[in-house]
């Protein structure tokens, strides 16, 4: 039994608390960083010995295929009835269960069924989107509030929706959970009715990438036409990402690099303004995650300068590849683990701009953070993200 666990004297061994996980994020179409915290547990959970009581419930899958929820191993229950499941069988709307359910949450008008053989103890939702749970405690996960941070990069449709969720969240989760203490602060001050010691800080893990596939990544560069070495971006192409002043950064430094390595944008198309492919700039679209890790990996510089986050995914996948790595100030894993990286003012074109050309040409730098990167994340593993989540799920329930 893990020491974290509270004691039990039973015949049989603790599993912690009955536990429903509402990962209605895995069934959008860009799952994102959500998705990836989303992963990431699960498969810490489903990882752990003895394997803790947990069951997974989201709308209905969008095919007749197998539903990829029960690749993790646990229980998988789908909400909304007949019309929903029939609707997620029609090819026409695949994502239509989905955005109805969320949309039915948001109003109070689809309870979560929280029973199963008899009851569950607590519900966790992996993102602001939560459930009606009744009486069944609430635990909710906050990667951010971004939008108060950077309103300007956010729809207004999106803004209110964030609101009105935190505001839900507020009132109806017994607890929070959130990836940084950067995040824990922005709480507090965000005037929200959320007393701080319902608030508890779980950094995110980072083993989540499979082994590289470096043939694959160099057949999937070639068709991009780069055959050579490269800088890497790795990110949901949308407008709090920055990535419109990290291209304006590139197309400075570009004519005087020794060489034209070329800039490769990877992630999948959010909202807003979509990027154009410049001179030197390659947007290669999402790409599996054996061929991410091997681009991390191949990568002259990473770099990753977003406005605002959480946590910083990218990041921590960066390091943990051994890649050097560029990043904004407003990634806090990188202060809180204590990584290495080169940190610049992601408002700034010029500090993005300069950082960039000086560790890509400075090969004692990069090996250095190459070196020190792997050791700074080490100890993020998502088993023990999972180990943490049963605690603290113990902790709330007691």
């Amino acid at each position: 039994m893990p020491e974290d666990q509270p004691e039990h004297t039973g015949t049989a061994p603790y599993l912690g608390p009955r536990v429903t996980v509402v990962a209605e994020q895995l069934r959008r179409r860009v799952p994102g960083g959500i998705g990836t915290y989303a992963t990431g547990l699960l498969c810490g959970l489903a990882a752990l010995q003895p394997r803790p009581d947990v069951s997974i419930v989201a709308s209905p899958a969008p095919s007749n295929r197998r539903d990829p929820l029960t690749e993790f191993g646990f229980p998988v229950s789908a909400v909304g009835g007949p019309f929903l499941a029939g609707l997620a069988r029609s090819p026409r709307w695949p994502s239509a269960p989905s955005q109805i359910v969320t949309r039915l949450w948001a109003r109070g008008m689809l309870k979560l069924g929280t029973e199963r053989d008899g009851r569950t103890d607590l519900v966790h939702s992996v993102s602001l989107a939560a459930p009606p749970v009744g009486r069944t405690p609430l635990t909710v996960m906050v990667h951010d509030v971004a939008w108060r941070q950077t309103p300007e990069s956010y729809p207004p449709r999106g803004l209110a929706w964030h609101e009105a969720a935190l505001s839900r969240t507020c009132r109806t989760a017994r607890a929070v959970v959130v990836p940084s203490h950067a995040v824990a602060l922005d709480l507090e001050r965000a005037a929200v009715e959320l007393d701080p010691s319902r608030i508890t800080v779980i950094p995110e893990g980072c083993d989540h990438l499979p082994p590289p596939d470096h043939e694959a990544a160099r057949e999937a560069l070639g068709r991009l036409g780069v055959t050579g070495e490269y800088l890497l971006s790795v990110s949901t192409l949308e407008p709090r990402k920055n990535l419109q002043r990290l291209l304006d950064a590139y197309r400075r430094i570009r004519p005087d690099l020794p060489e034209p390595w070329p800039l490769v944008v990877v992630g999948p198309a959010g909202w807003g303004p979509q990027l154009r492919e410049a001179p030197g700039v390659v947007l290669a679209g999402q790409v599996p995650s054996p061929v991410l890790r091997a681009l991390y990996e191949a990568a002259r510089v990473v770099v990753y300068v977003p406005l605002v986050e959480g946590f910083g995914l990218p990041a921590v996948e960066a390091l943990a590849a051994g890649a050097p790595l560029v990043v904004s100030s407003g990634v806090p894993c990188i202060a809180e683990l204590s990584a290495p990286a080169v940190v610049v003012d992601p408002f700034s074109v010029e500090a993005i701009a300069t950082a960039l050309a000086l560790l890509a040409t400075d090969d004692a730098r990069r090996a250095e953070l190459a070196i020190a990167g792997p050791a700074s994340v080490a100890g993020q593993r998502w088993s023990d993200v999972a180990r943490s989540h049963l605690a603290w799920w113990a902790e709330v329930v007691g």
